[in-house]
């Protein structure tokens, strides 16, 4: 959908021009607004803060609308004898999804497959000494945490890794509009740059969009309106 049609329909949603009954709204408004929204959006139903309580992929709908912020990226990590640890983290990243891991050690020095789960710092120390937990080469399973934008694969010194790929859901892409400024950056913008998701879809943004601004003008009664329309085609 083109940016000039995601302004027309956010102001439409917010004024009564038959009525003169109006506020004006700039542009970068809408934007910062529209952007917001995308993530605000995302984040609710990644976690499956909605009516139907659906997380990322527990129905073919969110599938559908977030797979396109699935991504993934190799990380470079460095040995630090009981873990590795990256020294890289995508600089849009939004949501953790999981980590596929390949290690060898001296007996195999083929590359295998590890299973990773997610562990927490604070139980690091449990899981190590954990028989059933803890890094095991033999049964390729392990666990990774993450802390101060880095993650940590531990090995307990058993194998090493060779190979980290973590996958993670990214930060939508902020719509631009040529000629206005980029609230988030203050400088203006050269070339329109339109929402990446599909059309269906920026319509739930636009709703939400509108809810937003709505609170800000504290227009209570448009504001109710826009958030339950987000919900019946959420």
């Amino acid at each position: 959908m083109l940016n000039s049609a995601i302004l027309i329909k956010v102001k439409s949603r917010l004024n009564k021009l038959a009525s003169n009954d109006y506020d004006n709204f700039e542009d970068w408004q809408v934007i910062e607004a529209f952007n917001k929204a995308q993530v605000d959006w995302c984040r609710r139903n990644l976690h499956g803060v909605n009516q139907k309580q659906e997380g990322d992929e527990q129905s073919t709908r969110r599938i559908d609308d977030l797979q396109k912020l699935l991504t993934t990226t190799s990380l470079v990590m460095q040995n630090l004898q009981t873990y590795y640890e990256s020294t890289n983290f995508p600089q849009d990243y939004l949501q953790f999804k999981r980590i596929s891991v390949k290690a060898k050690n001296d007996c195999c020095k083929d590359p295998k497959n590890m299973v990773v789960y997610l562990g927490e710092q604070a139980n690091v120390d449990q899981l190590l000494r954990d028989k059933n937990k803890q890094p095991s080469y033999e049964w390729g399973e392990t666990f990774a945490t993450m802390s101060s934008n880095a993650v940590q694969v531990y090995t307990n010194k058993e194998f090493e890794v060779v190979e980290t790929i973590l996958h993670y859901y990214r930060q939508p892409i902020r719509i631009e509009i040529a000629g206005v400024v980029d609230p988030y950056t203050g400088i203006t913008a050269t070339v329109d740059v339109n929402s990446e998701f599909k059309d269906d879809l920026v319509e739930v943004f636009i709703d939400e969009c509108a809810k937003i601004m709505a609170g800000d003008i504290e227009s209570q009664l448009q504001m109710q309106r826009q958030a339950q329309s987000v919900e019946n085609n959420n």
